[in-house]
């Protein structure tokens, strides 16, 4: 491609790289002159445009910006036709956007022509929401350079949205002695927004004493009775694997698949599994509507991605959130 000042008379077939608007014309940058074009600019006096060719080896910013944006485009996405050089890519469902973060550094790295933009990985997302942009910066991009990024994203899964599952979630709230009826029922309401806005549904809600013995039968119950998941909202935050909530789950038949995360607030969250099924102690935090370290593992779970301990040791980058307010001990204080 070349680009530069070029005199308007020779100006016919060049793509206009800045907006001319003079003595009654208004042509926006990126419009490709004509011969008429050429024949009003002339009458107008205007001597010199700044304007691009695209070449032979050259591909058109909307043509390569649309090769790269039909192989970036995996399952639960798709993108809208490319203008200015921009395939904009959105959710066609209600889930969580995977993506390959390596192959985006790879791509983005292969030429300053060629650029991608994503969500955060894992990120809940509703459908119609745009999760990535494919923008070709100049003009036109190397034939070779488009070929070869559109190879590297033929390579891997780059980008996908896995979509919710509906589920039948059972809470067990645990109690202590003096504790008030008000703060149990906001819990109930937060876990159920939360579910509700993934697409599944809070059913049975079971309440016992803060012990193994109670959190252990709350259990079994929600399970006896088919719900997945289990979540157990704790009079009291877990602080060790031989605390109340993780030894219950034991006690239920369960197994600890990893006590806490580096994420903050959420740090003492519990995930487990009971025949196959997860069943995830919730930190005092998720009270608060706000975002926190159990919305990113429920997500998950939601969409029936398979949560392991490194996923969630790998949530330390990014996650460290807005503080809420009505936190009662902030992270300045201790826990």
């Amino acid at each position: 491609m070349t680009f530069g000042e070029i005199d308007v008379v020779k100006a016919q077939g060049a793509i206009l790289a800045h907006s001319v608007r003079t003595a009654g014309i208004s042509f926006k940058k990126g419009r490709v002159l004509s011969e008429a074009d050429v024949a009003e600019l002339v009458k107008a006096n205007v001597a010199k445009v700044y304007a691009a060719r695209v070449e032979a080896g050259d591909v058109h910013e909307d043509a390569a910006a649309a090769r790269l944006a039909d192989v970036v485009c995996g399952d639960g996405v798709t993108r809208q036709p490319a203008t200015t050089g921009r395939a904009n890519i959105y959710s066609a469902d209600d889930g969580i956007v995977l993506v390959d973060a390596g192959l985006v550094r790879a791509l983005n790295r292969l030429h300053e022509a060629v650029t991608l933009a994503t969500l955060i990985p894992f990120q809940a997302v509703k459908a119609g929401q745009m999760v990535a942009t494919v923008k070709i910066i100049p003009f036109s991009a190397p034939e070779n350079i488009v070929d070869e990024a559109v190879e590297l994203a033929a390579s891997g899964a780059l980008l996908s949205v896995v979509p919710f599952i509906p589920h039948k979630a059972g809470l067990v709230l645990t109690r202590t002695s003096g504790m008030k009826e008000s703060l149990l029922e906001k819990s109930a309401t937060v876990i159920r927004d939360r579910l509700e806005r993934h697409g599944s549904t809070l059913g049975d809600v079971v309440e016992v004493a803060h012990t193994i013995d109670g959190v252990a039968a709350g259990i079994r119950q929600l399970k006896a009775t088919g719900h997945n998941p289990v979540l157990v909202f704790g009079a009291s935050a877990i602080v060790d694997r031989g605390d109340v909530v993780p030894a219950g789950l034991e006690a239920a038949g369960g197994q600890i698949v990893h006590l806490g995360m580096p994420v903050d607030p959420g740090n003492l969250l519990l995930l487990g599994t009971l025949s196959g099924e997860a069943v995830i102690g919730v930190p005092s935090c998720a009270r608060s509507p706000k975002l926190n370290g159990f919305d990113w593992v429920l997500g998950r779970v939601l969409a029936g991605i398979d949560v392991r301990p490194q996923d969630i040791m790998d949530m330390g980058a990014g996650g460290l959130l807005m503080e809420i307010e009505t936190r009662p001990s902030p992270r300045e204080a201790g826990r």
